[in-house]
């Protein structure tokens, strides 16, 4: 039997009652995630729970290298069963990891199977599982609608295929996926093979010798993402650059493009840049600027050049580029051209310095228009999110959050959505029943149904979209 109970996560009656009365039946909008729209469209049966679970996810196979398990029965070609049972037998003693308790809800959500798992369920788990995957035909598009998800945005770079969402669109979802703009690929100069990636975008636009026609180019490619229903943008960066002239900029990309090498200093200058530009291009068609900052990511050479990109070896940077941000923010401002944007910071350090310099950029253009992200990657855990809120509250304003996302390439990540929205409701129940705040258990309600569904959609201006409209009073 499983330690998962319905009170789990809330410590008092009020936090159950916000949880169960207002929160639980909300919808979902994903609004940042790396799923696989190709495996979307697709559509396939799923074959077993292992390659469900250990399949493509990072957080999972940290935690197992953690444990000391061969990288073979990981990421390698051994038996599947073999690499279930690994991985539950180190999940049975990470006690209070995240991946504890979502592995947990998801066996529970999806498969309605209660056993706790450790070694000695494996097998049976596995068998239980295996089980219905193959008597229901389990495809990506089910475990996405029973949980209630109304739209999600992949993550797609300037190049991708956008004929795939043409084709989804043609699909009996109950739910919408649309794309997220990220021009990290063109934006990394000093990336070994740059040139690739600027052929494959010439091959979509026309070619590039010059710093004009990389923005002409970046901003045709934005406007066919629009066509698919585009709202979002994604820029991720350890730290943000200095913004550097146009100029300068030019000088590097041809000095990129003619196959010189480049210094820290020259990637740095055109980052800079481009990071500016893609924010103005963002504002003036009206598209959210998602920032990502402080991930030092490919940590371990040997195993970047056995694996790829993704596969578990990044970590929390300690760079401070709190003085860029603000001048990126004031420079845009200044321009009239600082688009919605939402800052996820990666260093719990920074919270209350990014929290304060996201005051000052407010505007009436939307509510919270300067967004402090949900606790993410190394921080979407209880502990992160609490963090998250104490400092949200403390120095912002919570009822403007725009709320949880999953940030994940599993379609079984759904209930981290509501282990969030339970931290949420225990965090405000609280603080009601120590008399910190107002006792009226609907207006809060209210706020919370905000915090986890209304609060994004508006933002991101899909009220109007037929998939996102619901009835969200109580009850």
């Amino acid at each position: 039997m499983s330690y998962l109970k319905n009170n789990f996560l809330l410590s008092n009656k009020t936090a159950e009652r916000l949880y169960f009365e207002y929160a639980r039946e909300m919808p979902i909008f994903d609004y940042h995630c790396h799923l696989s729209e190709r495996e979307l469209l697709q559509n396939a049966p799923c074959s077993d729970l292992s390659t469900l679970w250990l399949g493509g996810d990072h957080y999972k196979w940290r935690l197992m290298r953690n444990f000391g398990i061969d990288e073979e029965l990981i990421t390698g070609k051994k038996c599947t069963e073999r690499r279930f049972g690994e991985f539950c037998r180190v999940l049975g003693t990470a006690f209070g990891n995240p991946i504890y308790h979502w592995s947990q809800m998801e066996l529970e959500s999806f498969f309605a199977c209660d056993l706790e798992i450790n070694a000695t369920n494996a097998d049976a788990i596995l068998l239980h599982c295996n089980n219905l995957i193959r008597e229901q035909q389990i495809t990506p598009q089910k475990p996405i609608e029973a949980s209630n998800v109304r739209g999600l945005c992949t993550t797609n770079e300037v190049f991708d295929d956008l004929t795939v969402f043409d084709e989804i669109a043609k699909k009996n979802y109950r739910f919408r996926v649309i794309p997220a703009f990220r021009g990290d690929k063109i934006m990394n100069i000093d990336a070994p093979n740059y040139t690739e990636f600027v052929e494959k975008l010439e091959a979509l636009t026309h070619q590039i010798t010059c710093l004009d026609e990389l923005e002409e180019a970046l901003e045709a490619r934005l406007l066919e993402f629009i066509r698919r229903g585009t709202r979002a943008s994604d820029i991720a960066l350890e730290r943000v650059c200095e913004i550097t002239p146009a100029e300068t900029a030019d000088c590097v990309l041809k000095r990129a493009l003619a196959g010189e090498k480049l210094t820290q200093a020259d990637a740095e200058a055109f980052k800079g840049y481009l990071t500016y530009f893609l924010m103005k291009l963002y504002a003036k068609h009206g598209i959210v600027t998602e920032l990502h900052i402080g991930a030092m990511r490919n940590n371990n050479t040997h195993m970047l050049a056995k694996l790829g990109a993704d596969t578990g070896y990044d970590s929390i940077s300690d760079t401070n580029s709190i003085t860029h941000l603000a001048r990126l923010f004031d420079h845009l401002e200044l321009e009239d051209s600082l688009p919605k944007t939402i800052v996820f910071n990666l260093n719990p350090k920074m919270n209350p310095e990014i929290m304060t310099l996201i005051g000052c950029f407010q505007g009436s253009e939307a509510k919270g228009k300067i967004q402090y992200g949900a606790a993410w990657w190394f921080l979407d855990n209880k502990v992160g999110m609490e963090r998250h809120l104490e400092d949200l509250t403390a120095t912002g304003h919570l009822a403007t959050f725009v709320g949880m996302l999953t940030d994940s390439r599993s379609l079984l990540s759904y209930p981290r959505h509501h282990y969030f929205r339970r931290i949420l409701c225990n965090y405000l129940g609280t603080m009601m029943e120590r008399g910190e705040m107002t006792n009226n258990i609907a207006a809060v309600g209210s706020v919370v149904q905000d915090i986890c569904y209304r609060n994004a959609v508006d933002y991101f201006d899909l009220r109007h979209d037929s998939f996102f409209s619901v009835e969200t009073s109580k009850g």
